[in-house]
């Protein structure tokens, strides 16, 4: 088991969250204030350490296997694995912008929002 902060598709009511195959919410959380945050063409958000803002998500208690079989192999290439820091100083997995990307043409920075459901009512 590995506490996972997702904080796009894979939230409540988002087009990944099946994938989590019933994984319990542990907690509405937000990110230490040390990341940007980006809307990858509209399509999903892909935070990156650096900046200095706090984004929104959800930490699941999520089995390895889960993780594995479901979520990794759902989530787009330029997305990959890393460790971000909550708010309140724990450590969590989360899938990051890979830095290969960071300087791609659709990228979009919402930062200021940090929230990628506000994004996409704003649209």
């Amino acid at each position: 088991m590995v506490l996972m902060f997702l904080n796009g598709g894979g939230m409540r009511g988002g087009p990944l969250h099946e994938q989590l195959q019933g994984a319990p919410l542990c907690c509405v959380a937000r990110s230490a204030p040390k990341y940007h945050y980006f809307s990858v063409g509209d399509r999903f958000p892909a935070m990156h350490e650096g900046g200095s803002g706090s984004v929104v998500g959800e930490v699941y208690d999520l089995p390895l296997s889960v993780l594995r079989d479901h979520l990794v192999p759902a989530e787009p290439p330029e997305l990959e694995l890393g460790v971000v820091e909550l708010e309140d100083g724990a450590a969590c997995l989360a899938t990051v912008l890979r830095s290969s990307f960071v300087d791609s043409p659709g990228l979009t920075d919402i930062t200021a929002v940090g929230d990628w459901r506000a994004y996409l009512s704003s649209l």
